[in-house]
């Protein structure tokens, strides 16, 4: 595996002279951004994340270890790999770059060849990491994010949309009599409208936050940031109709001739005490009146 034709680095040091001998090392192949201190470089790393930073130890104020430090903290930005940039090599200062969590020391000045392989190997190393985190996350038979997945982003957005005052929607999606269906048509089948499901699932929730995933079995699950209370009704209603639009026979549904989906809504603007059980277990329940009701249906459970 390679990495990618120009992967982005950030380059922080105080002395700017310094930055200028790395970017022209790196900046034919690389997108080179540079911050000249550590609260530069870690707005830097949350707007802009990089794939990895080459950090100068000594700096005024906010050091490197702890711009390390804080970087390690982040969840969101634990697994970027940080290489110390140091004009000191001793085997304290060592330690306690890895215990900050640096990968790996360069020695200043810098040999251009040296920095540039170390630079190579652990981009290389990142992004073989990262594709094997990637599919620890997509479900096998559908290729959308699983399980796993939905539920590190139910957290994260709670906690965002917690701080923003945004509010959040989310839906429990299920194939409407679909036991009935693979008994008549077989797995494959059933597999194979699984995967068309999730398309139309794909095609309606097309905002950057937004998430549909395989919650399990012929169950879906969607996660709708930033959404006002009004639109929410109208764009599960699309989505429902998005699954009947495919027009896939299902001769022995009682509902429908056509496969078609019932859905399950909590809407809530979180707090610091609201929690992933609390909004998934409301859209259970709302998809357990939707089934109720007749199947084929969107039932929306509003947070007072």
């Amino acid at each position: 595996m390679t990495t990618p034709a120009r992967p982005r680095l950030l380059i922080v040091d105080d002395q700017p002279l310094n930055i200028r001998v790395m970017n022209e090392i790196f900046c034919v192949d690389h997108e080179v951004l540079m911050a000249t201190n550590g609260t530069e470089a870690l707005e830097i790393c949350r707007r802009h994340p990089p794939d990895l930073v080459l950090l100068d130890v000594s700096m005024p104020e906010l050091d490197g270890l702890e711009v390390c430090r804080r970087l390690k903290a982040d969840p969101a930005l634990r697994d970027m790999p940080v290489i110390f940039v140091t004009s000191g090599n001793t085997e304290e200062e060592e330690t306690r770059g890895f215990a900050a969590g640096a990968v790996d020391f360069i020695s200043k000045p810098v040999n251009p060849v040296v920095v540039r392989a170390r630079v190579h190997t652990h981009l290389t190393l990142k992004f073989q990491s990262d594709l094997l985190r990637n599919l620890a996350y997509v479900d096998g038979l559908t290729g959308i994010p699983n399980r796993r997945r939905f539920n590190e982003v139910l957290s994260h957005e709670l906690r965002v949309c917690a701080r923003s005052g945004e509010g959040l929607a989310v839906a429990i999606i299920d194939v409407d009599h679909f036991k009935l269906f693979n008994d008549y048509y077989g797995h494959p089948a059933g597999d194979d409208c699984l995967r068309r499901v999730s398309g139309a699932l794909l095609s309606v929730m097309r905002r950057p936050r937004d998430l549909a995933a395989r919650y399990g079995g012929e169950e879906f699950g969607c996660i709708v940031p930033a959404i006002s209370p009004d639109h929410v009704i109208p764009f599960f209603e699309k989505l429902r109709e998005s699954v009947i639009d495919l027009r896939i026979p299902h001769e022995t549904s009682p509902t429908f001739p056509f496969v078609t989906v019932s859905v399950g809504i909590r809407q809530v603007v979180p707090n610091a005490g609201t929690t992933p059980l609390d909004v998934v277990s409301a859209a259970d329940e709302s998809l357990y009146k939707a089934k109720q009701q007749g199947r084929n249906k969107c039932v929306l459970s509003i947070s007072q």
